[in-house]
């Protein structure tokens, strides 16, 4: 494809009129929750002012624990618009979390990536403190939190420790495999020449270490967010995944995941399989 083409397919918005006011409810409901929630907090997972995360606990010890890494390019959001399924999750008996991770160009990809994986990490750690258990530990990811995601649970494969796998893993119409993306516009924060395009691209890490893989898209996607979803499923199914692939009718690439919480929608349904929510 050319780069003019390219440049609309890792153009979602495109498929999604009134985005904006999608990304003011992110916030709007993301700050509800917090004030709804008097046990909330801010914590540091490392030693980088952006590795924070709002942590919503419940008052039961060892619930399942739900972590939302938010999407935006790699260069856009944060942690402060991604709690509007907190308060969904609470309901059901989970406890949340909202990653922060920092923002290209200030931080390299490479570092974000390590920063996903360094925040799910010290989440098993210290699954105690936070009200769960290692082996309770749950994230989804959407868009550019997909991809980090995914590339957490790969660098958890390759160096797993002693801690237990992800209970599970929701991968939200995500880009995972960076070589087409790197000849878009987006690259143009990004940086990526081809070895490193390679290098952090999901699709050539797999497989990944959580014990259930969920990969999702939108129905009203572009044909490349259609065609990485489909392969990148096929994939981790070759590398002995049991995938459950979902399409969410009726959404888009901004909205899918306002479902993330709610055991009627399709992504929520997936997402809370099995996770003992009531």
């Amino acid at each position: 494809m050319s780069d003019v083409v390219l440049d609309r397919e890792f153009s979602p918005s495109l498929l999604a009129p009134g985005f904006e006011d999608v990304l003011s409810a992110y916030a709007e409901r993301s700050a509800r929750a917090r004030s709804a929630c008097p046990a909330f907090r801010t914590l540091a997972y490392g030693k980088h002012p952006d590795e924070v995360l709002d942590h919503f606990p419940l008052q039961e010890p060892d619930a399942p624990l739900h972590v939302f890494i938010h999407g935006g390019h790699w260069q856009e959001l944060s942690k402060d618009e991604s709690s509007f399924a907190a308060l969904d999750f609470l309901a059901r008996g989970n406890g949340f979390v909202a990653l922060n991770y920092g923002l290209a160009p200030r931080r390299s990809l490479e570092e974000l990536v390590s920063s996903a994986h360094r925040a799910l990490c010290w989440i098993r750690d210290n699954a105690g403190a936070l009200g769960t258990r290692p082996d309770a530990v749950h994230a989804s990811g959407s868009s550019a939190g997909a991809h980090l995601l995914a590339m957490a649970c790969c660098l958890d494969e390759q160096s797993p420790g002693d801690r237990p796998p992800l209970a599970s893993a929701c991968l939200i119409s995500g880009t995972y495999d960076l070589d087409p993306l790197r000849k878009s516009y987006v690259n143009n924060v990004l940086g990526l020449d081809e070895q490193r395009a390679r290098a952090l691209s999901p699709l050539h890490e797999l497989p990944c270490r959580a014990r259930r893989l969920v990969v999702v898209r939108a129905e009203h996607e572009t044909d490349e967010y259609v065609r990485q979803h489909k392969v990148f499923c096929a994939a981790a199914r070759k590398m002995g995944h049991q995938v459950e692939s979902v399409v969410v009718a009726g959404t888009n690439h901004f909205d899918v995941v306002f479902g993330l919480g709610d055991p009627t929608s399709p992504l929520g349904a997936a997402v809370l399989a099995d996770v003992g929510s009531r």
